[in-house]
């Protein structure tokens, strides 16, 4: 009897090892976007096993409007250029109102990604210049590469798009180190995302665009725990009108989901 039920444990989690080792839909994470009446999709990369989870894989390799997670990109080039000092350096609010009243003052770059301040970052985009914008998006291999619409709008309502899996690509290399950018300049990004938790860290940021009349959120990054790493991106859409749910899904799912497989509490 012992027997069996040893081996009926062992064929159990074998079927559990095979599921999360492909690279398919083979664990279903619909119920988390149900509850937020969005659709949408999940990839993990887990660093030690070299393995993927996806929910939804088809659409983890469809393009979108990067929106704000682009902002990780900006502040790098920003650090790299020496156009901003540091995570405190200031840009002048030019005195226009706009949607969000955390936007509406001087900031610094720490502050800036923390309300996710547009303005901000087009300031640096301009900058930059379109040359050599698009330089360091060939470069770091981002996305598409497309600066239709010009590249101080590209990344909101131009041609950029980029995918979850591509997302997670240039995550792992800013995680490594091999972004075309300084130590420096990557880990003081590193630090500017970084968010703590009971015996984790997450680096983080957030996105949200319009495309094809939809809203797109974003919710990327990676969860630094013991000695693994976790790779994750989570883009959710959804068809007006937009409650006050949609920014806190984004966030909610990808957390609900990292704590069904044991990696956040």
């Amino acid at each position: 009897m012992h027997r069996i039920k040893f081996i009926i444990y062992i064929i159990f989690i074998s079927i559990i090892s095979y599921q999360f080792s492909l690279g398919k839909d083979k664990i279903n994470f619909s119920s988390y976007f149900k509850e937020y009446k969005v659709n949408g999709s999940f990839v993990l990369y887990d660093l030690n096993s070299h393995k993927y989870i996806r929910y939804n894989s088809e659409r983890c390799r469809q393009g979108f409007i990067p929106a704000s997670t682009f902002k990780i990109l900006v502040a790098l080039i920003a650090l790299e250029r020496g156009i901003l000092k540091d995570e405190n350096s200031i840009i002048k609010w030019d005195r226009e109102n706009r949607q969000v009243p955390a936007w509406n003052q001087d900031l610094t770059l720490r502050e800036a990604i923390r309300v996710s301040a547009v303005w901000y970052s087009k300031v640096i985009v301009d900058i930059v210049g379109p040359k050599l914008m698009a330089e360091y998006l060939n470069r770091c291999n981002y996305g598409n590469k497309d600066t239709t619409g010009g590249t101080d709008v590209a990344w909101l309502t131009g041609g950029l798009r980029i995918s979850q899996e591509q997302q997670i690509e240039f995550l792992k290399k800013l995680y490594s180190g091999e972004l075309p950018f300084s130590k420096r300049s990557m880990d003081k990004v590193k630090d500017i995302i970084l968010e703590k938790g009971p015996g984790y860290k997450i680096r983080a940021k957030t996105g949200w665009g319009e495309m094809n009349k939809k809203s797109i959120g974003w919710y990327i990054g990676w969860v630094e725990k013991g000695n693994n790493v976790f790779f994750f991106a989570t883009n959710i859409e959804k068809k007006p009108p937009i409650d006050d749910n949609f920014p806190v899904a984004r966030v909610q799912i990808t957390k609900n989901i990292l704590k069904a497989l044991n990696i956040i509490e």
